[in-house]
């Protein structure tokens, strides 16, 4: 299973991105999906994460209201859209997949992508 993110950039404040993950090697249908963000020198922190179905989402307290979930199962892909960006969301950006429950741990996620860097600019 190989996860391809991508979407990142430079955004100013206030401003909007769109990041994407595709799921190749398997179908995405049978993985619970998550997203999480890495600061230079810290560990990762959980984004939010979406159930197989779509039918469950959870976020951050950092992100609720800003940061929005979604995925097409028929694309093999899985959305995070990023509103209202602040300077504090500048970060690497992971897609992870889940063969189990919705987590909010690293290590309940069993593969990962290679990460999309997220600047916002004040």
């Amino acid at each position: 299973v190989q996860l391809q993110a991508s979407g990142g950039g430079l955004a100013q404040a206030g401003g909007s991105l769109r990041l994407s993950c595709v799921v190749s090697g398997r179908t995405l249908s049978p993985f619970v999906m998550g997203w999480f963000r890495q600061y230079p020198g810290k560990e990762r922190e959980f984004v939010g994460g979406i159930s197989r179905s779509g039918g469950r989402i959870y976020y951050a307290d950092s992100v609720k209201g800003r940061f929005t979930i979604s995925r097409d199962n028929a694309r093999d892909t899985v959305y995070l859209q990023m509103n209202s960006l602040k300077p504090e969301d500048t970060a690497v950006y992971y897609c992870a997949a889940s063969v189990e429950f919705l987590g909010t741990l690293v290590s309940e996620y069993d593969y990962w992508g290679q990460g999309t860097l997220v600047t916002v600019s004040s």
